[in-house]
C-alpha cells in the first residue's frame, strides 16, 4: 500500500516539474518579457513594452505562479497525509474485528 502512494508522489512531483518547464519552455512567446509575441497578444500594456519594466513584470508573474503551484502542492502532501492516516485507522479496526471474530469461533 506505501508503494502505490509513493509512485503517486513520484508522479506528482514529475508532472509538477514537467508543467513548470512547459510553462517557461515551451510557451513559444520567446524570453519572457521581451515584448508582444508573435501572435501579436501580450500580457499587458508593461509587457507589450518590453525592456526592464517587462521582464519584472513577467519574474513577478512567474514568482506568483511558482509559489500558488507550491501551495497546491502542499495542500495534496497534506491530504495524502490525511488519507494515510485514514486507511491507518481503518486497517487497525479491520484487524480488531479479525480478531474479535475469532474469539467467537
Amino acid at each position: 500500500m506505501n508503494t502505490i502512494i509513493r509512485s503517486n508522489l513520484k508522479c506528482l512531483y514529475s508532472l509538477n516539474a514537467f508543467t513548470m518547464s512547459f510553462n517557461r519552455c515551451a510557451s513559444g512567446l520567446g524570453d519572457l518579457g521581451s515584448g508582444a509575441g508573435k501572435g501579436g497578444g501580450g500580457g499587458g500594456s508593461i509587457r507589450d513594452a518590453g525592456g526592464v519594466m517587462g521582464k519584472r513584470e513577467a519574474g513577478l508573474e512567474e514568482e506568483f505562479f511558482y509559489k500558488k503551484q507550491k501551495d497546491q502542492l502542499n495542500k495534496l502532501k497534506q491530504e495524502i497525509d490525511f488519507r494515510k492516516q485514514e486507511i491507518e485507522r481503518h486497517i487497525e479496526e479491520i484487524n480488531k474485528a479479525k480478531a474479535e471474530l475469532d474469539k467467537q469461533n
